[in-house]
């Protein structure tokens, strides 16, 4: 069997207009030995001719596999990737973005010095229809090594996307497979699920990776018919970190970051649902799933003072939430992303 040193899989679904420039970049990479693992995941449009146009493109020791399915959703088409991936390290890339020429080797070279699990690089934040930067993330981390048995609070502050980052192949291979799927919040159920089996990250301060913002994008909004079905896989990824209770807190307070602060902002920010009735919900459900959720090591002051004020933001949110302001913090969040530009990031 062929081997390659880096697998990249891209999950394809109704992105013609997009798929022609990140395919121009990945046909393009500079490391040798990458294979690029296209899913046509039953895409109405034209991805699947133009999966097979690039496909010519390939030379050397890179190349372009397309596996054409039938649509069953981003979680199953990673996981389909995975499961045919034969580079030492996979790496994820979504359809509708685009990467540096260097995005692999950067990575792979990162990966291979530091003898890490992970390597994460940083990313730029465009805006799709006007090609303004938003930001430019994940640059300056703080630390260059985590090792996650000691430090895993230090992960609350990565992002909660698998695209900027290259994973070696056995974690992911070795990875739950969930029986509750997640409809919203799944990149960053997928990336907890592969940190609970992993050791150590690294860094690059070089942004590799550019990430659209779409109007459409399902990020911006929340229906919530999908909400049970992240309680539930939530849930679940949780009794996989019973496995390894040296990292119980962190997986804690995860919960707080992602659906107590990231989850309610986007129920707050839609006006026709009733915020109160789903934060009380969302509360007890925290209450009863994650004990720890706002009483854990990593978002008390002295631990946050001592590792160069990581998670000092999610504190103050904490603070918030503990005096019964957490929907007054909301509204100025929301005031300073609307009429002061000011756009924080967690």
């Amino acid at each position: 069997m062929k081997k390659f040193k880096v697998s990249l899989i891209m999950p394809c679904y109704k992105v013609e207009k997009y798929l022609p420039k990140c395919l121009d970049t990945l046909v393009n990479q500079t490391l040798d030995g990458v294979e690029v693992i296209a899913i046509n995941d039953g895409s109405p449009d034209n991805c699947l001719n133009i999966l097979h146009e690039y496909q010519k493109k390939f030379t050397n020791n890179n190349e372009l596999v397309i596996i054409d399915k039938e649509n069953e959703g981003v979680w199953k088409g990673r996981f389909d990737g995975i499961k045919i991936a034969r580079g030492d390290y996979i790496g994820f890339v979504d359809s509708d973005d685009y990467v540096s020429v260097d995005f692999a080797k950067k990575l792979y070279d990162e990966i291979k010095k530091s003898k890490t699990d992970i390597a994460i690089c940083g990313f730029d934040r465009i805006d799709l229809d006007t090609g303004k930067l938003y930001s430019r993330e994940m640059c300056k981390f703080k630390y260059k090594k985590i090792d996650i048995s000691k430090d895993s609070g230090l992960m609350l502050e990565i992002n909660g996307s698998p695209w900027n980052k290259l994973f070696k192949k056995d974690l992911l291979k070795k990875m739950h497979k969930m029986e509750h799927i997640p409809k919203v919040l799944d990149d960053m159920m997928f990336i907890s699920l592969a940190y609970v089996n992993a050791k150590s990250i690294s860094f690059i301060d070089d942004s590799l990776y550019y990430y659209m913002v779409r109007k459409d994008s399902i990020i911006n909004t929340i229906n919530m018919s999908k909400l049970p079905s992240v309680y539930d896989a939530m849930k679940e990824v949780r009794s996989v970190y019973e496995k390894r209770s040296e990292l119980l807190d962190y997986i804690d307070a995860a919960a707080f970051l992602h659906l107590k602060v990231s989850l309610m902002y986007r129920i707050y920010s839609d006006k026709t649902i009733d915020f109160n009735k789903v934060n009380k919900e969302n509360t007890r459900y925290l209450k009863e799933n994650f004990p720890n959720y706002l009483n854990n090591k990593y978002l008390k002051l002295n631990w946050i003072l001592k590792h160069k004020k990581v998670n000092f933001k999610l504190w103050i949110v904490k603070i918030f939430n503990k005096l019964g302001l957490f929907k007054l913090f909301l509204a100025l969040y929301t005031f300073m992303i609307k009429h002061i530009g000011i756009d924080i990031k967690w």
